[in-house]
């Protein structure tokens, strides 16, 4: 019989598996600020990683404040939407990856967006790391779980 935490990562797995974007929150002195991303997550769920320019306001918004939340969902726009739909919010601190890390997290996220490439490698991009916290899994309409890192073992 499969655990509660097997579950969430096989869901987890499942939604990072078929969705290409998320809703990354950052604030600016206490102001929400909210962004599509393009993301990968690394197969053990500890990282997630996006690129962006270096002269953005989310990323000013990372250097100053590593806390983040991204928000992945499967919804389809259809009235199902209210039971069947899937949401996860992911807590977790960001910040540009560097050296082996940058280049294996790139790898990673390019193998998902191939047509990055361009972007992702210009000298003014950055390839951020999220390092996950824990993971709020909403279903059901009201169902909400919560994953932390530590319980990724």
């Amino acid at each position: 019989m499969p655990t509660d935490r097997s579950v969430l990562t096989a869901c987890l797995h499942d939604l990072f598996q078929g969705q290409l974007h998320a809703v990354l929150a950052t604030a600016d002195g206490g102001v929400p600020h909210a962004s599509l991303v393009a993301f990968a997550a690394s197969p053990d769920l500890r990282r997630l990683v996006f690129t962006t320019a270096r002269a953005t306001k989310k990323f000013r918004n990372l250097e100053a404040s590593g806390s983040v939340a991204l928000l992945i969902d499967n919804r389809t726009n259809t009235a199902s939407d209210v039971a069947e739909a899937m949401a996860v919010t992911v807590i977790g601190r960001a910040g540009e990856a560097t050296g082996a890390e940058r280049e294996q997290l790139l790898a990673l996220l390019l193998a998902r967006h191939p047509g990055l490439a361009d972007f992702a490698r210009a000298v003014d991009t950055a390839v951020v790391a999220v390092r996950v916290e824990r993971y709020l899994l909403v279903d059901r309409f009201q169902r909400v779980r919560v994953l932390a890192a530590d319980d990724l073992d």
